[in-house]
């Protein structure tokens, strides 16, 4: 029997997290978004202290991979790096509940949630590790022309805001 190029419950393309502490991030992603983890393999790191070498998460129908640092190699997180080089969207049925589960649990607000003149309702969180997450519950399909109005009003407003600081 062949095996699936592509394992089952993943996609093509697939998100693979460095952070600083990846045990205490399963932990956060758990409660923050719901995460359930599916597999952590603990290694010792060159410091002798166990570390997470890989793990893997679901939220929602999505799988992640994660795991700690290893400078040595190259593999550094948001914060060694001094900020996100990436961002995540989750979308669901209740973006303003979701926002609040992710503060609670301890993330930190970049953009509150709002109303987006592309059709979704959104705010951005970023993590205790420096992950940005943006959560979102798509409310409007917008055609196209309509969409192109809607961001040309949307930047006159950036703009005229701009104009005034």
């Amino acid at each position: 029997m062949a095996v699936s190029p592509i394992p089952e419950g993943y996609h093509t393309v697939n998100a693979y997290l460095i952070v600083d502490d990846a045990a205490r991030a399963i932990d956060f992603y758990a409660n923050a978004f719901g995460a359930k983890e599916l597999f952590r393999l603990p290694v010792p790191g060159p410091d002798g202290q166990e570390r997470v070498g890989h793990a893997e998460i679901r939220i929602g129908d999505t799988t992640l991979m994660l795991c700690d640092e290893w400078p040595g190699m190259g593999a550094l997180g948001p914060k060694s790096r001094g900020g996100a080089t990436s961002s995540f969207v989750i979308y669901g049925p209740d973006c303003d509940g979701a926002f609040k589960q992710a503060v609670g649990a301890g993330a930190s607000v970049d953009k509150p949630v709002a109303d987006q003149f592309w059709g979704d309702r959104m705010g951005t969180v970023v993590d205790p590790f420096g992950h940005k997450w943006t959560l979102g519950t798509h409310k409007e399909d917008v055609s196209p022309e309509e969409l192109a109005s809607r961001m040309k009003e949307w930047s006159k407003a950036q703009q005229s805001q701009a104009d005034v600081t």
